[in-house]
């Protein structure tokens, strides 16, 4: 029986009911008569993630400065918020308007982690529209998805109407003014409004798409279905980002969210072509915002929001052009404003006195560092380009600095991984440990000194020099941990990991294709939600419904994928040439290192993407 009953007269029984309530400061409330677009912009994580995302923020911002498209937040709701929707037929509603999801003309998920998938499904379901985008009726709304992870978007294709490769303030615009005016001329229905959407460069349509398997289960082909569709979907960038639109308010939450800061974006991209790291390559090219424009974005947030930190943030904040200019403009407010710089992403290499003098009013006792590998020979094949110097250099600093806590970052299970590069991971904690040690008495911080490594399990990714590579299995992984952990004898060391299974799963739907999607149908079935949270990631359920689906979760990861294949993600062009990452591989194999785009350009394709950027000629 239907009950009428809403999420706000369930309240009381749920945990921090701060999630729900909406009305925060800052948030934006339309006329729903001058609006012409309704855009629920829905993050498959709990509020207090979602509120903390950046490109939520940002796109939030864009979509609203459009006078007549009306964009609203959606997170997923906890656990016990679901099962009191269930319990009484809830629907799933935006926070600003309180409005079912399913009455929205867009909705657009931002798909930041795989794990996220199962939610976003929940998420669906408990709105009432149909998960697979070939159920929809003509009233459902069109389901959008854009983030990350949707450079392999195939294992969750089929949920997806339309999917936005790349970065999204310029191309969310488009696809709502279209929305608009083919409301208005009378021209809309979905078929039409998809057909007319593939046409928006970055816009991938799924079910435009056939795809085809050789016998080995390797992809045959994709074949568009209909000739005016391309063969490929180019990704979108923003070409210069000092002219795109960035938040001048920040909506300000009743409850602590993960980020309760100011958070400046200095840069898109990065030149430093890590070969395991996806972001470093798929963002490219890389665009630098000047620091006048990004001191006069710093200042206006502040005075609309109060917030006492400053975050500066990209993949490798060091590596601005213009650090020193930006910082030093910063701080002519920040010092007398009691305003904190925070300057996460540092790298061994570029770490410097003066940058150490500049963040010392943080709040913390610690810095963070990636050496990401223990010995020379592996960080030279994942061209790393740091050495055990630089890591001497920038912790003492840090300790001169009067820093006593420093996290390293590793990863285990990486191409050619031996035991000895195990063992060189607890080698190098412990020279940390000599190095606060080295000093003298009178320079060393007090309280001692701490180390904490964390190791991820390593993912071969899409669009990285690495994408073919083979996973190790969960018992390798498991067996390196192990090993690391008897290799770690000092005290002062703590040593933290990833869960091996979470990693195997996160690298099955990494490289997954279209066959992937009844699984992960069967996975939210039979009761999967929140998987990003370690509290309820269930690995059995995912391996039951992998075998009940017939499906041999080491096809996509303990098997190397050939050189010659079609890859799930060749139907996209996100810039960097496959004849690139495949030289990277080859020098991968020989250790050999590829020098920063700074020093010199390698020729990986993306300046053929444009854009106004400091290195890419």
């Amino acid at each position: 029986m239907q009950n009428n009953k809403n999420i706000s007269s369930v309240l009381k029984s749920v945990s921090k009911p701060g999630r729900y309530i909406g009305g925060e400061y800052n948030s934006i409330i339309k006329d729903k008569n001058d609006v012409k677009c309704r855009f629920a912009f829905a993050f498959p994580d709990s509020y207090e993630i979602g509120m903390s995302n950046l490109g939520v923020r940002i796109l939030y911002d864009v979509l609203n400065k459009e006078k007549d498209i009306w964009c609203e937040r959606v997170y997923a709701p906890w656990p016990d918020m679901i099962q009191k929707m269930r319990e009484y037929d809830i629907p799933l509603t935006a926070v600003e308007s309180g409005d079912a999801v399913k009455d929205f003309d867009l909705v657009g998920f931002s798909l930041q982690y795989e794990l996220c998938y199962t939610t976003a499904l929940v998420m669906l379901e408990l709105s009432g529209i149909p998960i697979y985008s070939k159920d929809r009726k003509e009233t459902d709304p069109i389901i959008i998805a854009g983030g990350p992870c949707v450079y392999n978007a195939e294992p969750v294709a089929d949920f997806f109407d339309l999917i936005n490769v790349g970065e999204g303030e310029e191309v969310l615009v488009e696809i709502s003014r279209l929305y608009v005016e083919m409301k208005e001329d009378g021209s809309y229905t979905r078929s039409a409004f998809l057909r007319r959407a593939s046409k928006i460069e970055g816009v991938y349509i799924p079910a435009f798409y056939d795809v085809s398997y050789n016998e080995s289960g390797t992809i045959k082909e994709y074949r568009p279905i209909y000739d005016d569709v391309p063969t490929k979907i180019k990704k979108r960038i923003i070409a210069d980002l000092d002219t795109v639109s960035y938040p001048e308010k920040l909506i300000m939450p009743y409850i602590e969210t993960v980020h309760d800061r100011i958070v400046l974006e200095v840069y898109r991209g990065c030149i430093r072509g890590c070969r395991f790291c996806q972001a470093g390559m798929v963002y490219r090219p890389i665009r630098e915002k000047s620091p006048e424009t990004l001191c006069k974005a710093a200042k206006c947030l502040y005075e609309n929001t109060g917030y006492e930190e400053i975050s500066l943030i990209s993949l490798s904040i060091s590596d601005y052009s213009r650090l020193r200019e930006l910082t030093d403009g910063l701080l002519k407010w920040t010092d007398d404003a009691h305003v904190s710089l925070s300057l996460p992403s540092l790298r061994l290499d570029s770490f410097s006195e003066e940058l150490m003098q500049k963040i010392s009013s943080v709040r913390t006792g610690g810095l963070t560092f990636a050496p990401e590998a223990g010995t020379q020979r592996l960080r030279d094949v994942i061209n790393k380009n740091v050495t055990e110097d630089d890591l001497r250099r920038s912790v003492g600093i840090a300790f001169k600095g009067g820093k006593n806590n420093v996290k390293l970052y590793f990863m285990n299970g990486l191409p050619t991984e031996t035991e000895e590069d195990i063992v060189g991971i607890a080698n190098t904690a412990k020279t940390v440990v000599d190095c606060y040690f080295a000093l003298p008495k009178p320079e060393r911080p007090k309280g001692g000194v701490s180390v904490t490594i964390s190791v991820s399990c390593f993912i071969p990714k899409p669009f990285t020099p690495f994408q073919w590579e083979k996973q190790d299995s969960l018992e390798a992984l498991e067996e390196k941990q192990k090993l690391l952990k008897e290799s770690i004898t000092d005290r002062r060391i703590r040593y933290t990991y990833h869960d091996a299974k979470v990693s195997r799963v996160e690298g099955i739907l990494a490289r997954g294709d279209r066959r992937l999607a009844k699984a992960i149908e069967r996975v939210v079935k039979n009761g999967a939600v929140f998987d990003a949270w370690d509290e309820y990631f269930d690995y059995d359920r995912w391996m039951s419904a992998l075998e009940e689906e017939e499906i041999d979760p080491d096809f996509y990861t303990t098997r190397g994928y050939a050189t010659d294949e079609v890859l799930p993600w060749d139907i996209i062009d996100a810039g960097v040439t496959k004849e690139y990452l495949l030289r990277e591989r080859n020098k991968a194999y020989e250790a050999k290192t590829t020098p920063s785009c700074a020093e010199h350009c390698n020729g990986c394709g993306a300046n053929k993407l444009g854009g106004k950027n400091v290195w890419c000629k």
